[in-house]
């Protein structure tokens, strides 16, 4: 015979212990991918949080009518540890989007650097007699 916790668990189809939605990469190597490697995997992350969420919100309108029903406290814990959850998710669909913007900055920046090297060749009084040349007409 079931408890009353097997049969939420079994009715929501969710593990005792830990639900899996914290499972969900969010980080997005960085490497010389090309910009349509990019996009893509983006669009299926984004894709992949919002169909989690969308879940999350169905077993939260489950779990509530359960609770609502039964008022087991485990029913209420499990509510609270799915509406935290799905607030993980949509946090991360946040992060998400900065870090696009991230990767995009950072292939679209190019150095510029130029350098301009002034180099003098010629004896130590030829240089005094232009500085000086140079001092008396920047006085004029």
């Amino acid at each position: 015979m079931k408890n009353s916790y097997e049969k939420l668990n079994e009715t929501l189809n969710i593990e005792s212990s830990i639900i899996g939605v914290d499972k969900v990469k969010e980080e997005l190597t960085i490497s010389p991918l090309k910009s349509d490697d990019i996009k893509k995997d983006y669009e299926y992350t984004r894709a992949n949080l919002y169909s989690l969420i969308e879940k999350g919100q169905e077993a939260i309108n489950g779990i509530m009518e359960l609770a609502g029903e039964g008022g087991s406290p485990r029913a209420y814990e499990v509510a609270g540890q799915l509406i935290k959850s799905v607030g993980d998710v949509t946090d991360k669909l946040i992060d998400l989007q900065k870090k696009l913007k991230d990767v995009e900055e950072d292939s679209n920046k190019t150095t510029n650097n130029v350098t301009n090297n002034a180099v003098f060749v010629g004896s130590t009084s030829e240089l005094s007699k232009l500085l000086k040349q140079g001092f008396l007409n920047n006085k004029e």
